[in-house]
C-alpha cells in the first residue's frame, strides 16, 4: 500500500520591517534543517529581496524557498486573499513533502494576523529597538499571535529600554498566551522558539 504524504506543518512568522523575521528564519532553519525537511515561503511587495538572500545563505535547494511578490498589503496576502501564499505552499507540498513550511509575510505592522486556512500556528516579532512601548499598543498580532518573539534584547542598553519593564508588559498583554525574549547573537536564547516549534512538529 502507498504510505500517505503527511501535511507539513506550516508556521507563519509576521512582525514589522527590520524585526527580524528572515534572521529569525535563517537561525532556526541552520539548527533545524538537520533532523527536518523545511521549505520556506517569504513575501515581499515587488521583490523576492528575502527569498534571494535565504538562497545565498542557506544550505537548502533554492527550490525549497519560495519567493511570493504580493504587489500590495502584505497583510492581504496572508490574511486576506491568501491564494498566492497558498500556491507556493502546495507546490513545496508537492514537489518535497516538507515536515516544516515557514511562511514569511512582508514587513507589517501590530495589527497583522494569518489565516488559519494558509497556516497552522503563526509566530510574531518585535524588537526592543522599536521601542519599550510596542507591547502597550498591543495590536492583533502581539495579542493574538501563537507565539510572540521579542528580539534584539542585544540592543536594549543602546535604546534606553528597560527589558523588566518591557517583559511585565507582555506578560500582561499576553495573558497566558506564550512569549519568549531572544537575541540571534545568543543561540541559547533560540532554544525557547526551537522547543515550541519540536513541540509542535
Amino acid at each position: 500500500m502507498k504510505k500517505r504524504k503527511k501535511m507539513s506543518l506550516k508556521i507563519g512568522i509576521a512582525g514589522p520591517v527590520g524585526s527580524g523575521k528572515t534572521s529569525l528564519i535563517e537561525a532556526l532553519t541552520n539548527i533545524l534543517k538537520n533532523k527536518y525537511k523545511i521549505g520556506i515561503v517569504t513575501n515581499d511587495i515587488y521583490t523576492t529581496e528575502d527569498a534571494n538572500y535565504l538562497k545565498q545563505t542557506l544550505d537548502l535547494p533554492d527550490e525549497q524557498i519560495i519567493g511570493v511578490e504580493t504587489g500590495g498589503c502584505p497583510h492581504t496576502a496572508i490574511r486576506d486573499d491568501i491564494s498566492m501564499n497558498q500556491k507556493a505552499v502546495q507546490e513545496l507540498e508537492e514537489k518535497f513533502n516538507p515536515d516544516i513550511i515557514f511562511v514569511e509575510s512582508g514587513g507589517d505592522n501590530l495589527s497583522a494576523t494569518f489565516s488559519y486556512e494558509l497556516i497552522d500556528y503563526y509566530m510574531y516579532i518585535i524588537d526592543t529597538a522599536q521601542g519599550a512601548d510596542i507591547p502597550r499598543k498591543k495590536g492583533a498580532g502581539l495579542l493574538f499571535s501563537d507565539l510572540l518573539v521579542v528580539n534584539k534584547t542585544d540592543l536594549a542598553p543602546y535604546v534606553g529600554v528597560d527589558l523588566d519593564s518591557m517583559q511585565n508588559d507582555v506578560k500582561e498583554n499576553r495573558k497566558n498566551k506564550p512569549y519568549v525574549f531572544i537575541s540571534n547573537k545568543d543561540e541559547k536564547t533560540l532554544n525557547e522558539v526551537l522547543e515550541w516549534i519540536e513541540a509542535l512538529a
